[in-house]
């Protein structure tokens, strides 16, 4: 307990560290124009996420031990194969037996489902090829979330507008006391021009949408511990916990 209390101390101690925060804000800067995110591997697949932001989503996944997470954005699999590897550990440590995580992407690419499926843990996994927003699959993945303790990860497409139909679909469908993650509200920071081949930037991000959904949505709040333990995420204001 005097651990937990002591670690408790140091996360809001860095809230207000600004020479912490600038150099985390550095390095973000910086790594993100190197793609440094690309370099790391969960089980074998590409990951595209930074080490801390995995961290997270470990221990998420493992407080809130759902029945089932839904993920849009699929890329290589590697978000499906730790949410997968986790379900895996959280049911043979008395967790749901039968959880599972169901990826959306608009487009699976056939080399990466094929090693997708090829993986040990794909029997955790289903995935649905499409947008995350078409009301056919959105109803679809409300059916799968039925009587289910629900967790889910917003990583596809970053615009506001795609983000925020996201939220609108599935933030609903989260559990109390879980979380509805939102990806990339860094955009919202970083310098301008980051993204001159994307059709997201300063105004136009995950995090603007974020911002909007909250507006009217007081059942989710920022979960602003985990940014401030983290420091370096790819999700500043993008932790919103269910607490109604």
């Amino acid at each position: 307990m005097e651990f937990i209390n002591e670690v408790e101390q140091r996360i809001k101690e860095n809230e207000n560290n600004k020479e912490l925060k600038t150099s985390a804000g550095s390095f973000l800067s910086l790594s993100a124009a190197s793609k440094y995110p690309y370099n790391f591997f969960w089980l074998g697949r590409p990951i595209i996420q930074y080490p801390q932001d995995i961290l997270a989503v470990q221990e998420i996944i493992w407080k809130v031990k759902p029945d089932l997470i839904i993920e849009t954005g699929i890329a290589h699999g590697g978000s499906l194969i730790l949410s997968a590897s986790m379900l895996e550990l959280n049911a043979i440590s008395g967790g749901p037996k039968e959880a599972m995580v169901v990826g959306i992407d608009i487009d699976i690419r056939s080399h990466n489902r094929t090693a997708i499926e090829a993986h040990p843990l794909y029997r955790r996994i289903d995935m649905i090829e499409g947008s995350s927003i078409d009301p056919k699959i959105i109803d679809k993945v409300r059916t799968m979330a039925e009587n289910k303790r629900v967790l889910v990860f917003l990583d596809a497409m970053h615009t506001h507008d795609h983000v925020l139909a996201e939220m609108n679909a599935y933030a609903p469908l989260v559990s109390v006391d879980s979380y509805c993650v939102v990806f990339d509200t860094l955009i919202e920071d970083m310098p301008d021009g980051t993204y001159p081949d994307r059709p997201w930037g300063k105004g136009n991000n995950p995090k603007t949408a974020v911002y909007e959904y909250l507006k009217t949505h007081q059942e989710f709040e920022i979960d602003k511990d985990i940014q401030n333990k983290l420091l370096i995420t790819v999700a500043p204001d993008g932790y919103l916990k269910r607490v109604k």
